[in-house]
C-alpha cells in the first residue's frame, strides 16, 4: 500500500463499510458467496468473496462513487448477474482476482441498491442503529423480536423513565428518518395502546405505517 496517510474521510468510510459487514461472516450475501475480509486500498475498499467454485474475488469499489450502506447491495447485484469487465478492470493481489467496480454503470441510479437487503440484514441495521455502546447505563433499546412480515417489534425504555415500550416498525427504506425520531415518537401518547398478549412490555406504540 502506498505510504501515505488515508484521507480522515477515507478512514471513517473503511471503518463504517467494515462494520456494516460483519453480519456477512454467517450469512451468504449471495447464494453461495460468502464474505473472506474488507480490505483497505488507497481511496477505496476491496471486499473479499469466496464463491461457490472455490474462488476468492477481490471487488474494489471507490469511496467517492458510494455510500457505505449501498455497497451490500452492489455486491448482491454483482454477484447474481452477469458482469462483463475491462482488462483494466481486473488484476490480480494476493492470489485473489481484483474486479474494480464502477457503481454507476450497474444501475442508472448513481446512489444504487438495486437488490434489497434481507430481512436479517434490515433488522441488524436498525439495532446496530439504536444500540449505543457508552451509554450502559441508560441503555435504549433492551430487547427484539421478530414478528414475520418484515416487522419487528422493539423494546425500549426512556432514560430515567419507568415502564418499558414496545414498538411495532416494519423493516423498509425510511428506516433511517423513522430510527432518528424513534425517541420523540414514543413519548407521544396519542400513540400507546394497550398490550394484554405480550407480558415484556408496558405499552405498544405502533410505527408500522410511519
Amino acid at each position: 500500500m502506498d505510504d501515505q496517510v488515508p484521507h480522515p474521510e477515507d478512514r471513517q468510510q473503511q471503518a463504517a463499510i467494515s462494520h456494516l459487514l460483519l453480519y456477512y461472516l454467517h450469512a451468504p450475501i449471495a447464494e453461495g458467496c460468502h464474505l473472506r475480509g474488507v480490505l483497505p486500498a488507497p481511496g477505496a475498499v476491496r471486499i473479499a468473496i469466496f464463491a461457490g467454485d472455490g474462488q476468492t474475488f477481490l471487488y474494489e469499489i471507490p469511496h467517492d462513487s458510494v455510500a457505505p450502506t449501498y455497497i451490500p447491495g452492489i455486491l448482491r447485484t454483482t454477484l447474481v448477474g452477469t458482469q462483463i469487465y475491462s482488462s483494466d478492470d481486473i488484476g490480480d493481489v494476493m492470489g485473489m482476482t481484483l474486479i474494480r467496480l464502477h457503481p454507476e454503470r450497474i444501475t442508472s441510479d448513481p446512489h444504487p441498491e438495486p437488490n434489497p437487503e434481507p430481512e436479517q440484514g434490515q433488522a441488524l441495521s436498525v439495532l446496530r442503529a439504536l444500540s449505543d455502546p457508552g451509554d450502559d447505563e441508560n441503555p435504549f433499546l433492551i430487547g427484539f423480536l421478530m414478528t414475520g412480515d418484515s416487522r419487528m417489534r422493539l423494546y425500549v425504555q426512556q432514560p430515567g423513565r419507568t415502564g418499558i415500550i414496545g414498538v411495532d416498525i416494519h423493516l423498509t427504506d425510511m428506516l433511517t428518518a423513522l430510527i432518528a425520531s424513534l425517541p420523540t415518537l414514543i413519548e407521544e401518547e396519542q400513540r400507546h395502546q394497550q398490550a394484554p398478549d405480550d407480558p415484556h412490555c408496558d405499552v405498544l406504540v405502533d410505527l408500522t405505517g410511519w
